[in-house]
């Protein structure tokens, strides 16, 4: 087991920084927190106060149903300082997280900070440029695809010149954000390993109280879980969801989750005289893919999204989009993969898999042989320390 060992034989040092966030990036540093602590590393994490609601409860499903912030946080050994970096430009409010982690990183002096996303690691690096003695070793990870076009997109290309340029190592989520940083200039940092957090079981009673409340067994359950946000496609699969209308009985789209496009998704469906249910937040992810005949990712990019992991250890049939690091997870045959954005593509392979009883139960199979050879929390833990020991290495006392 890799140990929390620094370079001069002491505990290592390390400060984990994010930004404001909605996804699964939360989470993924709060495990990183609880394994560094419990390998003995000395950790703090950095970010905005909000995302202590995401080191509450790592127990459930963070695909959709987020952090609980019902109950008390469990006792750790690290701690969140507050820095409030925002989940996008605000030149003034920047500038002072900018100054607040300078301050910081200069008083507590790790070994490594390890910076998670693209704004974190833009204003890390600045944060920690020309400051005074022994300067930290930079490590970023990249986590999601910067907006394409736009002001947003000329933006984070200025993000992500500054990240490749000045982080000691550069890890990334995807092959394609790995072949895009190496393009600038970034020093590889591997793929970084972000699993779903471990579940349980399914009760067969509380499947069955879900299936009753999806309306029984009367009619296939088409799943689809996620931020109701422009990336996860729910728009391309509103309009697959028309192509099997036809069909007796009338397959049901589920979709849980809940974001900014929640209004205008209900528009399209009631407009469009879809069978589909929106749940909203659910904390009961793992019952509700229990009792789906097919699950549908349908997302312009993923990284490597916790809710394809979940559908591959839950089993289930899945229909997912060929983008990002979706096919390095899936295998070429743990899911049917399809053109993002079609939705014609999107409505037939879920026809396939309802109309073959046979290609179902094949890609279930398949789905639990995958899942058993992705990586868990440990190896995530045990591959960013072993990134830290090697970085921090190259970094000596300056005079």
């Amino acid at each position: 087991m890799v140990t929390g060992a620094g370079p001069g034989g002491g505990s290592l040092k390390v400060a984990l920084v994010v930004a404001v966030t909605t996804g699964g990036t939360g989470p993924h540093v709060a495990m990183l927190a609880d394994g560094c602590a419990a390998r003995g590393v000395a950790v703090a994490v950095l970010g905005p106060a909000s995302t202590q609601r995401f080191f509450h409860d790592r127990r459930g499903s963070a695909a959709v149903s987020g952090p609980d912030v019902s109950g008390a946080s469990p006792p750790r050994s690290w701690e969140l300082v507050p820095v409030e970096i925002a989940g996008r430009p605000r030149p003034a409010h920047d500038a002072a997280a900018l100054l607040r982690l300078r301050r910081l990183l200069a008083a507590s002096a790790p070994d490594v900070v390890h910076a998670h996303g693209l704004r974190a690691g833009a204003i890390t690096a600045l944060a920690l440029a020309g400051g005074p003695g022994r300067r930290s070793a930079l490590i970023v990870t990249v986590h999601n695809a910067r907006p394409a076009a736009g002001l947003a997109g000329a933006v984070y290309a200025v993000l992500e010149r500054i990240v490749a340029r000045r982080a000691d190592a550069v890890a990334t989520v995807s092959g394609d954000l790995a072949a895009r940083m190496r393009r600038l200039g970034a020093r590889d940092g591997g793929r970084a390993l972000v699993p779903a957090p471990p579940a349980g079981a399914v009760p067969a009673d509380e499947a069955a109280a879900v299936r009753q409340e999806l309306g029984g067994n009367e009619r296939p359950v088409v799943l689809a879980v996620g931020r109701l946000a422009v990336q996860k496609g729910f728009g391309t699969l509103l309009a697959a969801a028309a192509g099997w209308q036809h069909r007796d009985p009338i397959p049901l789209l589920v979709i849980a989750g809940d974001g900014p496009l929640a209004d205008t998704l209900h528009r399209q469906a009631r407009s469009a005289g879809l069978a589909v249910r929106f749940l909203g937040q659910r904390r009961d992810i793992p019952a509700l893919l229990a009792v789906a005949d097919v699950v549908v990712v349908a997302s312009s990019w993923e990284g490597q999204p916790l809710v394809v992991q979940e559908v591959l250890r839950a089993g289930r049939p899945l229909v997912a989009t060929r983008v990002g690091g979706v096919p390095d997870l899936t295998g070429a045959d743990g899911a049917l993969l399809v053109p993002p954005g079609d939705a014609d593509s999107l409505a037939s392979a879920v026809l396939s898999v309802l109309d073959d009883p046979e290609r179902g139960a094949k890609l279930s199979a398949a789905a639990l042989a995958r899942a058993a050879a992705l990586p868990d929390e440990a190896a995530a833990v045990g591959g960013a320390l072993a990134l830290y020991q090697r970085i921090a290495a190259r970094r000596r006392p300056v005079p």
